[in-house]
């Protein structure tokens, strides 16, 4: 195999191969957060698992770099590499449902758009993200936090199955009964075990949903953010929702005169019966006048893609996140001193809830380990005037700085920066050893290595 071509690899893949100099090589290797600049010797549009496994092969032989890129929402730029071979799952977006069993396979390259998309007919959903253009792999793998997690668990907590090339080309079916310790290590632990090239939820009765964004003026947030830890704490599990910071974009139903203001917006979601949900919604309604709001019943995908437009492809990307057992009060004074501080509209703050159903799984049931936290915030700095770098990535590191002491060590490993690889261990607490016990299984060479990296 050692002298396996690049020709070679193009004559034995059915997807595109492009390569420096071919037409289109500077958009296929063009990545989500336009801070990443890479140039890759290949970029594989894979077609199916085969030539995904090939490609493997082919970087293996030649001793290049892998990187592995499904929905390309890599904040640190994981799926693309300088010099090396980038797998990219973009074409392999099919969802296939199976409503008697209310399950559904997604495709590697899927997005929770594309999901929902196919679900949505049959009056079926799982735990998604909260922007659908995330892939539904990489958000599995790493958890899987988003609207539904209180009352079904992490996205990773519906996966029933897995098909992973390893890093010796092998193509493995990876559940409950077939490459077991595989299969816990993929419900969390990110991408350091191989490309998932499908992944088969357990799917739930979730069509139409009541909620929406409601906006409160800066002088009300702490009164909204000590109602939401009191509220959350033992709130139906059917309700989904977090506090955010966010500048108000220019939407019809915000006043003129405020468009360009930040607020602490609330998002909800309420997956019960649609009739209940203006009752759910009234303790919060009561807390503080609402500025602004675009709350009601929706379709789900509706309200899964009602923010897509404010993270388009393209901008530049720094973000920190913690795990948070208490919003104490030391933590809401901390969110209240640089929250309001958030820079362009497209940067947030979010402290989402994962009780609720997520505790109820075991820590060392997945490789997801932190089930005693209540919540995980996730500060993300997304602007798109590179000129602001500096100014824009300092406010993350602040406002980071000021509420990491008053939270867990560990954070959400989807949310970590490039230079987050320091805090890995803590990231997966005690299920980190089990995690290279399964590395040194499957990957014992560190093949997939450009990721929240877990060393063999």
């Amino acid at each position: 195999m050692s002298d396996f071509t690049l020709d070679q690899l193009r004559e034995q893949v059915r997807g595109a191969v492009i390569a420096p100099g071919d037409d289109g090589y500077d958009q296929a290797r063009r990545v989500y957060n336009a801070m990443i600049d890479r140039r890759p010797r290949a970029v594989v549009r894979v077609a199916n698992a085969g030539d995904a496994a090939t490609a493997v092969r082919f970087a293996r032989a030649n001793d290049l770099e892998v990187a592995v890129r499904g929905g390309s929402h890599s904040v640190p730029g994981f799926g693309t590499v300088d010099d090396g071979v980038v797998i990219d799952l973009a074409g392999m977006r099919g969802v296939r449902v199976d409503p008697g069993a209310r399950t559904a396979r997604a495709e590697g390259g899927a997005t929770w758009g594309d999901f929902n998309a196919a679900t949505y007919p049959y009056g079926l959903a799982t735990t998604g993200g909260i922007i659908s253009t995330t892939g539904v792999g990489g958000l599995t793998l790493g958890g899987g936090i988003g609207y539904l997690a209180r009352g079904f668990g992490l996205s990773c907590d519906n996966l029933v199955s897995a098909d992973v090339v390893l890093a010796d080309g092998r193509i493995v079916v990876a559940n409950e009964e077939e490459n077991a310790d595989l299969f816990w290590a993929l419900r969390g632990g990110g991408g350091n075990f191989g490309v998932v090239t499908s992944l088969e939820f357990q799917l739930h009765p979730v069509k139409d949903i009541y909620g929406g964004p409601m906006f409160f003026s800066l002088d009300d947030a702490a009164d909204v953010l000590r109602f939401y830890r009191e509220f959350i704490d033992d709130a139906p599990e059917q309700f989904g929702g977090f506090p955010a910071y966010q500048i108000a974009p220019p939407l019809p139903f915000i006043p003129e005169e405020r468009h360009g203001e930040p607020f602490l917006a609330f998002v909800s979601c309420w997956a019960g019966p649609l009739d209940e949900g203006e009752a759910v919604l009234k303790e919060l309604r009561d807390v503080a006048p609402v500025v602004a709001e675009h709350v009601g019943p929706m379709p789900y995908p509706a309200l899964n893609s009602a923010f897509d437009a404010l993270v388009p492809p393209g901008l530049q990307h720094y973000w920190k996140a913690n795990f948070v057992r208490s919003l104490s009060d030391e933590a809401i004074a901390a969110h209240l001193a640089h929250g309001p501080k958030v820079p362009v509209v497209n940067s947030t703050m979010h402290i989402y809830p994962i009780n609720g159903a997520v505790h109820r799984v075991a820590p060392d049931a997945t490789a997801f380990a932190y089930r005693d936290a209540n919540f995980a915030t996730v500060i993300a700095g997304m602007w798109p005037d590179p000129a602001q770098n500096s100014a824009n990535t300092q406010w993350v590191r602040d406002y980071y700085a000021a509420t990491a002491p008053l939270s867990e060590e560990g954070g959400y490993v989807n949310f970590m920066a490039g230079d987050d690889q320091g805090r890995v261990a803590v990231n997966y607490g005690g299920n980190y050893d089990r995690l290279r016990t399964v590395k040194r299984a499957y990957d014992p060479d560190n093949v997939f290595h450009l990721n929240q990296n877990i060393a063999p």
